[in-house]
């Protein structure tokens, strides 16, 4: 069984990550998960904590000279913001700052201090910020050095800020290459007017949304199944992307736009090459069919609203006076899709990863390998 969970609040001491199921004798370069976590960190439009946190991962446990031993890996994040904030976020003792009252539409705010019977929304917002991201990215970050050791790479890119839409045109997926750009768009005349759009809104008081794609490439026929509505492998992308914050929209393919045209223009039809090797001209389902992936590269798009802090704050209630206020402010991000793209390259990998150790294994690496060089060589006939 492979499975994740994070724990920590956004100005809390740290945030932790815990890895169970990768399997022994997976080699581990740290200086690759920092380097994703620094992704997740930049972007046009990102807000003032990230000018305080440098985030790095120490690993605490599942990891020894470099290599997974099979045990649950432990990842923590430090938040160097938790001292200025040991006052209003101390573990022990009694509260001495003022509480926040005034919810924002748009954010866990209001149903969280309802449903869990709190006074003060902090003990909603601490947990549900984005800021728990980053221990996603970390594991994430875990799960993609193993589906690299599978030979499986993941990308992303941005096609829509504030609505402004990138060329995807002529975007060849199973050769898509990372993007190192502030705003991850591979559209370089669509990236100068997204950046202007995000100027805008921020001179503005406001937030902006947009969508991006991730892309799984060099992923082996038949991993997923249909037996069962919760292996089929399109039901654990969408929800894994589903459940990062801020998104309100998935699509495997073509998704929605399926319903704009018939059958025959959307099917992917399949010829044989002079070797008898099956190929599609085309990619529409992204991926899956049945639950299962089909040897083309997998394309996931997700939609994140814009952020609910807003630096013009709308109009809402006070939880504790009852009365019509202005909605509280935090420090926040004029436009994080570029980071919510980072994150969801993180999540698509562990649901990957988890998919692939359900086929594969999850003992040792060896195993895993030879099942799939099994695997692939029965695949081919």
């Amino acid at each position: 069984m492979f499975r994740f969970l994070t724990a920590g609040e956004s100005h809390g001491q740290c945030l932790t990550a815990l890895v169970e199921g990768i399997p022994a004798g997976l080699k581990i370069n740290l200086d690759e998960i920092n380097r994703q976590m620094a992704r997740r960190q930049k972007g046009y439009g990102r807000g003032g904590r990230m000018s305080i946190e440098t985030d790095k991962v120490d690993i605490l446990s599942g990891v020894r000279f470099g290599e997974t031993m099979g045990d649950p890996i432990t990842l923590r994040v430090v938040n160097k913001d938790w001292e200025n904030w040991t006052d209003r976020m101390s573990v022990m003792g009694t509260p001495t700052w003022t509480k926040v009252t005034a919810a924002r539409p748009g954010h866990a705010d209001y149903v969280g201090i309802k449903k869990y019977n709190r006074e003060d929304i902090r003990d909603i917002l601490e947990r549900s910020s984005a800021r728990e991201t980053a221990a996603r990215v970390a594991a994430g970050a875990v799960a993609r050095q193993f589906l690299e050791a599978c030979g499986i790479k993941i990308v992303s890119h941005v096609i829509n800020i504030g609505g402004v839409k990138a060329n995807t045109d002529n975007i060849d997926y199973a050769n898509l290459q990372p993007n190192d750009s502030d705003l991850n768009c591979n559209d370089a005349q669509a990236e100068d007017k997204m950046r202007e759009a995000i100027r805008d809104a921020g001179q503005a008081g406001d937030t902006l949304g947009g969508t991006f794609e991730v892309v799984v490439q060099n992923m082996p026929i038949g991993v997923g199944s249909h037996i069962q509505w919760d292996k089929r492998l399109d039901m654990q992308l969408a929800g894994a992307m589903m459940s990062i914050q801020a998104i309100k929209g998935v699509e495997i393919g073509d998704g929605f736009d399926y319903a704009n045209h018939p059958g025959s223009q959307l099917h992917d039809e399949m010829f044989y090459n002079e070797d008898k090797t099956v190929y599609r001209k085309t990619n529409h389902a992204g991926g899956i069919e049945g639950g299962m992936s089909n040897g083309e590269p997998i394309i996931v798009r997700a939609c994140m609203k814009p952020i609910p802090t807003l630096m013009t704050p709308l109009h809402s209630i006070d939880i504790e006076s009852k009365q019509e206020v202005l909605a509280c402010k935090e420090r926040s991000d004029v436009c994080a899709v570029q980071a919510a793209s980072v994150v969801g390259e993180a999540m698509v990998a562990l649901a990957i990863t988890k998919a692939m150790i359900d086929k594969f294994g999850s003992d040792c690496m060896v195993d895993v390998l030879q099942n799939l060089q099994a695997y692939n060589e029965r695949i081919k006939g």
